[in-house]
């Protein structure tokens, strides 16, 4: 009975709401490829500890940039799409048919008006969770790719940039011994680069 209760809770909070799912299945996936990265730079021989000691915080700290970017502008759009169907702006024929002829026609597209809290016929309430699904998925797709193409990566190479600049400043001066360290040593994630690293992602999330 407990397992049930776990996964009823699972299915109430996720799989009546697939664009939430997209959204933490997305963060989920930033996370694990963030920590391989991190992972992958701890262990790698070849790259020298004062280095390390500099790239490790960055990719942890571009890594945070890249998961708050990518929720907050998924969150935004599935958040503004589900209103949006609340309230009636976006909505089927047939359920505002039918709440124009119950008397709703005054409410519908009002902020505070709630669809959801209507007593409809079980058709139609049906019909309209589907829509409200279908739409949060688009949202939540539509935030994501713009968010994985777009502003995440120029975000995250203004970040990079500006934090890689005072970490080899840094270095320089601390090891002062040991050959000057260019910012050339370093890859900045390009457009390219992170639409790939993006793609790896969406074909996980079906984006």
């Amino acid at each position: 009975m407990a397992n049930l209760t776990l996964i009823d809770k699972f299915y109430k909070k996720f799989c009546e709401n697939p664009g939430k799912m997209l959204i933490h299945t997305g963060v989920i996936g930033w996370i694990m490829s963030s920590a391989a990265q991190i992972f992958a730079i701890a262990i790698n021989d070849k790259i020298p500890k004062e280095q390390k000691m500099f790239m490790v915080p960055q990719e942890f700290a571009d890594a945070c940039v890249n998961i708050l970017s990518f929720y907050a502008v998924t969150r935004t759009f599935t958040s503004f799409a589900d209103k949006m169907v609340k309230c009636g702006k976006l909505i089927q024929k047939p359920t505002k048919k039918w709440l124009i002829k119950n008397g709703y026609e005054n409410l519908l597209g009002k902020t505070k008006f709630d669809i959801s809290k209507i007593k409809l016929p079980a058709a139609q309430r049906r019909s309209h969770e589907l829509f409200k699904d279908g739409v949060d998925l688009t949202a939540a797709t539509v935030g994501g790719i713009i968010s994985c193409n777009i502003i995440t990566p120029v975000i995250r190479n203004l970040y990079a940039s500006k934090r890689q600049k005072q970490g080899i400043a840094y270095l320089n001066k601390k090891y002062p011994k040991k050959s000057q360290i260019s910012d050339k040593q370093y890859h900045n994630v390009s457009m390219a680069d992170f639409q790939t690293r993006a793609y790896s992602l969406s074909s996980g999330l079906k984006i």
